[in-house]
């Protein structure tokens, strides 16, 4: 039954990611499997290779790889967003990539700022110059449809409870990696994928939990008559249609108040290129007290950095206690929304 329980996880992860079972990897969370694989493809690395990081990406795809380039001696190169618009530096990418560059590691979303970035243009500009990507889906595996066939990305990684799961890691790996590549692990463990990579006793009940949400994400699909993945599609898509209103209405109520400023993408017409997460300063309060306050009226928000430590470093913002920020879901109501709008313009006039 403990198999059962294995080999259905495995499935509704893949059905989830579109990816072959075989390419599935569990783990604690998406920062643990992002430094056991850092380690592992460090060893195929040379003095003097190149890496690439944003200043856009959460701490966990970006602080490994850092780690990796001093203990290897790699060079690390870094990829600007506008401070403005939201938006990653694009051309800045093309330019920095190289016949050294050896992978480079994108967030998909930010948990910041919220922009969704090209990740199949990402992915192509890297394979133009023979490196692979490694990608943090975290923030946007519960908003969009994640698709590794589609993106050719060579390792996409997410957590289950970002997408209404257990604290279970997911990880994608292109089989010709997962096979290539060293694993560390005990002796007697299986050399095949995916077993090599998963040390130690299996998270049987959280992996449970895995299939238990993907279930549910396909249960916003409808038709029972189509494949779990036909399901997951059409799920998918009803949450980002419904969530881009919910943005809007976070984006345009914030920026209506006095005192109140917004980071990240806030033109309506660029509203399908950013998740539901929205970070905002109001004049005159720190966002630890900001946020003290909503918490005190039953509404959960953030404070800090959330371990985007870049985004609030090119912002000018990671000495000054970061900004709030404020996420919203599909099960979330523009009444709700419409509260919490006037929650923060009570603040504004404390």
């Amino acid at each position: 039954k403990t198999d059962q329980t294995i080999d259905a996880a495995r499935q509704a992860a893949a059905d989830f990611l579109n990816a072959a079972p075989s390419e599935v990897i569990f783990g604690p969370n998406m920062t643990t499997l992002t430094f056991q694989v850092s380690r592992s493809i460090g060893r195929t690395l040379d003095a003097g290779d190149e890496i690439v990081v944003t200043r856009m990406d959460h701490d966990a795809n970006i602080a490994p790889w850092l780690l990796l380039a001093r203990d290897h001696d790699l060079i690390v190169r870094w990829v600007d967003f506008d401070v403005e618009t939201g938006l990653l530096h694009i051309e800045q990418l093309a330019d920095t990539l190289n016949s050294r560059t050896r992978l480079v590691a994108c967030v998909y979303a930010s948990n910041a700022l919220g922009t969704i970035n090209d990740i199949r243009q990402v992915t192509a500009l890297a394979h133009s110059v023979g490196a692979m990507t490694y990608i943090d889906a975290v923030q946007y595996a519960p908003h969009d449809l994640v698709d590794v066939r589609s993106l050719d990305c060579d390792f996409l990684a997410c957590s289950a409870y970002k997408f209404f799961g257990p604290h279970v890691g997911l990880l994608y790996g292109k089989a010709e990696h997962l096979t290539r590549l060293p694993a560390y692990k005990v002796r007697p463990a299986s050399d095949e994928i995916p077993d090599r990579w998963e040390t130690g006793t299996k998270n049987h009940e959280g992996m449970a939990g895995v299939t238990a949400a993907v279930d549910y994400l396909a249960s916003l699909g409808g038709d029972r008559s189509a494949s779990r993945r036909e399901r997951i599609v059409s799920g998918m898509c009803a949450i980002k249609g419904y969530e881009r209103g919910l943005s809007l209405r976070l984006i345009e109520g914030l920026m209506a108040i006095r005192g109140v400023m917004v980071r990240g993408i806030t033109d309506p017409e660029q509203v399908h290129s950013r998740v539901p997460t929205v970070i905002f300063t109001v004049d005159g309060k720190h966002p630890a007290e900001v946020a003290a306050a909503l918490g005190g009226q039953g509404i959960y928000v953030w404070d800090g950095n959330y371990y985007a430590q870049a985004v609030m470093e090119r912002l000018g913002l990671e000495d000054c206690g970061g900004m709030v920020r404020v996420g919203a879901v599909h099960y979330n109501t523009h009444d709700e929304v419409n509260r919490f709008l006037e929650a923060v313009e009570q603040i504004t006039h404390r």
